[in-house]
């Protein structure tokens, strides 16, 4: 017979910010309006800004990404067809 392999399935939060700013990225299922369509945005940042980013993250209780993307659109918001 042959051994299945474990596979993880969801992973909870670190309960401290420190290990969860040090874990590596994973990427998880999104809902609402990021899972009808998005497109990849890379950028170079420092690994002190990353942490600092993680860190306000984990204190607000949000991913990641999710608070750069209210961050990005509140900084960024639709226009009515003109020029920004």
């Amino acid at each position: 017979m042959t051994e299945h392999s474990h596979r993880r399935g969801f992973v909870s939060r670190p309960g401290d910010a420190e290990s969860w700013v040090k874990a590596p990225d994973t990427s998880t299922a999104r809902d609402g309006p990021a899972a009808a369509f998005t497109a990849r945005l890379t950028i170079d940042i420092t690994p002190a800004l990353r942490g600092r980013i993680k860190v306000a993250a984990f204190r607000r209780g949000v991913t990641v990404a999710d608070m750069l993307r209210t961050l990005l659109a509140r900084e960024f918001p639709e226009s009515n067809g003109g020029t920004p």
